[in-house]
């Protein structure tokens, strides 16, 4: 096995484990998204035990019971309350019995709380609301990126096969799409919309909008190669021997083009999960409670709360791992492989 191969499935392996814990929130999260602990506002990240207090050793982890600690104004662990960390468990409410609720990959019994990533103003499972919070960001990511990538191929290909007039036209009117400022389009479209719009609705807007805009670079890539593709010998014997544009493109060009698409799609998902956090920062998409990882982040923005709960900006270095993974995919997708 080569290195490029090693790099490329390593990098395709790391991503699949990062999305399916994402798309798996729903059992590897400790708690639901919005699920509040009204008594631990703002509780510091909880750390598994091995050891107790007196230095005996315990089969299966556990967590002490955090108290209020009136000394610091913050919270404090009692070594007098252990809960050990259950696994598929089941965690019912004062609203509803315990077999109504799904199973989860751990968590500890009530009224022990399992904070990973400490929780938020509200009480809410920082670390839970991580993962819910990346299935709203990624999946803007991936579907901005496909809408870009299906307009960049289309208008590249029609652009470069065809030249002439529509080169022109279609080149031109990439150029107006990159010199339009969209960050306040997107403002004037907000402002247009109800007060209140649905989580769906506000997510399509975000992707319709990042995505939209997003084609003129693949386009450009795009046209690039199918215009060495259109003079290569073999379609000109092609169309020697009759084929029509539609077999033509269908057959030899699109094929041509598809490296660059997958290499492309793999630098413009982290580009636009970066826009989605940055207009979710900003309050451009999907509102509370549902969490994504931009209106996490705005609770992070203020002084105090960045100083004193530092554990808040945990969804921005949450994207790094992700960003990293698919810039080594990139890398390893544009370049050839060893012979």
């Amino acid at each position: 096995m080569t290195a490029h191969s090693m790099r490329l499935r390593l990098s395709l392996c790391f991503l699949a484990l990062l999305h399916t814990a994402v798309l798996l929130a729903g059992f590897v999260a400790p708690y639901p998204y919005a699920e509040q602990h009204r008594d631990y506002p703002y509780a510091p990240p909880i750390r598994p035990h091995w050891f107790d207090a007196r230095g005996r050793f315990h089969a299966r982890p556990f967590v002490y019971a955090l108290v209020p600690d009136a000394a610091s104004g913050g919270y404090r662990e009692d070594p007098s309350q252990i809960y050990p960390v259950r696994f598929l468990i089941r965690q019912a409410s004062s609203e509803a019995a315990w077999q109504d609720f799904p199973r989860r990959l751990f968590g500890v019994e009530r009224p022990g709380v399992l904070f990973l990533l400490g929780s938020d103003g509200y009480g809410r499972d920082v670390f839970s609301r991580l993962l819910y919070g990346g299935q709203i960001s990624l999946a803007t990511g991936i579907l901005a990126a496909a809408l870009s990538l299906l307009l960049g191929l289309g208008i590249g290909t029609a652009a470069g096969f065809f030249g002439g007039w529509p080169d022109a036209l279609l080149m031109r009117g990439g150029e107006l799409v990159m010199a339009l400022p969209w960050l306040y389009l997107l403002l004037a479209v907000r402002a247009l919309l109800p007060l209140h719009i649905s989580t769906v609705e506000a997510f399509l807007l975000l992707a319709a909008i990042i995505g939209g805009v997003g084609w003129v670079r693949p386009s450009r890539l795009v046209r690039g190669v199918v215009l060495a593709a259109r003079e290569s010998g073999f379609v000109q014997a092609a169309r020697g021997f009759g084929a029509g544009d539609g077999y033509l493109v269908r057959r030899h060009v699109l094929p041509a083009a598809l490296p660059v698409v997958w290499t492309q799609a793999s630098v413009l998902i982290p580009q636009y999960i970066l826009a989605e956090v940055a207009l979710s920062f900003l309050g451009l998409g999907v509102g509370e409670p549902v969490p994504s990882w931009g209106n996490m982040l705005a609770e992070a923005r203020q002084y105090h709360a960045l100083l004193n709960y530092p554990w808040l900006l945990a969804p921005g270095l949450a994207a790094v791992p992700i960003l990293l993974g698919y810039l080594t995919l990139a890398d390893a997708l544009s370049e050839a492989p060893d012979s």
